[in-house]
């Protein structure tokens, strides 16, 4: 597809059209293909490779999102997700500005492990939202853990915070790789440095997805990782201490 009709296509993982969970509200969740990061934890691992899932236009997302806006609107909205949304940021501009001009709410959940180019501010202008992932707040571990360093999706917060924007903070907890008492007592100190977070969120580590890594031919690396525990999120919250 040639670089000028990207604003008018996305390569497209899967919809949701009622979803609960990714921003205030009822939600259309429209999952994009593609991530560049390796998240040893993915549960969404058949979003990674670009060339997976379908391109679908622009009109055909809009109209069906519009379908559904007696459901999202005016308390709920748009989500858009992944694999990882910012590498389709044309389309996302071009489909947030038709959002906009009918009043409805836009949501982005992210790692924010992208370089804040003209495109990416302009995108974030057009939303009110951002789900930002905080995969570590070790430098170290983070490429461990995901195959990159953090510096990007911090600063990608610090770059949230002073431009007014809000989030909500969401560090998946992984027993033995993000739940350490040194680490989240950084995260703590981070978060407190940013300004517009409006909520922060500690999603139970799962291998539910670990089924679409072996449909791949792909080992799971976390195979003998058990899931986090409810008793696993409160202690992380209680360390966390002002978000409990």
């Amino acid at each position: 597809m040639k670089k000028e009709d990207l604003k008018y296509y996305a390569k497209v993982h899967s919809i949701e059209s009622f979803g609960t969970v990714d921003g205030p509200g009822i939600r259309f969740v429209l999952f994009l293909q593609g991530c560049h990061l390796q998240c040893k934890y993915c549960h969404n691992r058949d979003t990674w490779n670009m060339n997976g899932g379908d391109y679908k236009s622009l009109d055909e997302i809009y109209n069906k999102i519009i379908n559904y806006k007696n459901y999202i609107y005016p308390n709920g909205g748009v989500t858009v997700t992944g694999g990882e949304p910012l590498l389709q940021v044309h389309f996302l501009i071009s489909l947030f500005e038709k959002l906009k001009n009918d009043g409805i709410h836009t949501c982005i959940d992210t790692s924010g492990m992208v370089f804040i180019s003209k495109d990416i501010q302009d995108l974030l202008s057009l939303t009110d939202l951002i789900l930002l992932d905080i995969k570590h707040i070790d430098n170290e571990k983070c490429k461990a853990l995901v195959g990159v360093g953090n510096t990007l999706e911090l600063n990608f917060a610090r770059y949230l915070s002073d431009n007014n924007i809000p989030m909500w903070i969401r560090q998946v907890i992984v027993p033995g790789f993000t739940d350490s008492k040194e680490d989240l007592l950084k995260l703590k100190e981070f978060i407190l440095s940013l300004k517009t977070v409006e909520r922060v969120e500690l999603l139970p580590y799962h291998n539910m997805g670990a089924y679409k890594w072996k449909n791949l031919g792909e080992t799971y690396s976390l195979e003998n990782v058990s899931p986090a525990t409810s008793n696993d999120i409160e202690r992380a919250m209680k360390i966390l201490g002002i978000f409990s």
